[in-house]
């Protein structure tokens, strides 16, 4: 599973509730990059190799939508396909609930307004 994430910042894009049509785009070596703001696009201008390595392998929790480096993150099996959940237990516990709309958000095919939380700080599903 991936998500967009802001190439400067690293933020997901979708945890920011921003779609693929609301995102700041720069288009560099052949490939369209994605930004959060403007601001960010601006500064990715001027040194795309450096945030391109930043940002590379940022993974994104499908439950709490945290951004973390792979060696941060938990990988876990669910129904055959390898999940990267950032390390806190109960994400893995939520997204078994509802894998399909966690995978859905995700990869942005299911519009997300900005993250939502629950009285543990995780983001969750709206009723």
């Amino acid at each position: 599973m991936k998500t967009l994430i802001c190439r400067t910042c690293g933020c997901s894009l979708v945890r920011l509730g921003i779609s693929n049509e609301q995102a700041a785009t720069y288009s560099y070596n052949g490939e369209e990059h994605r930004f959060c703001c403007q601001g960010c696009s601006d500064l990715f201008i001027t040194d795309p190799p450096k945030y391109i390595e930043e940002t590379n392998n940022l993974i994104v929790c499908p439950s709490c939508l945290a951004e973390k480096p792979p060696d941060m993150a938990a990988k876990l099996e669910i129904a055959g396909q390898e999940v990267d959940f950032c390390r806190c237990p109960y994400c893995a516990e939520v997204f078994e609930k509802d894998p399909d709309f966690y995978i859905n958000r995700l990869e942005g095919t299911i519009v997300n307004e900005g993250a939502v939380l629950d009285n543990e700080g995780c983001c969750i599903r709206p009723e």
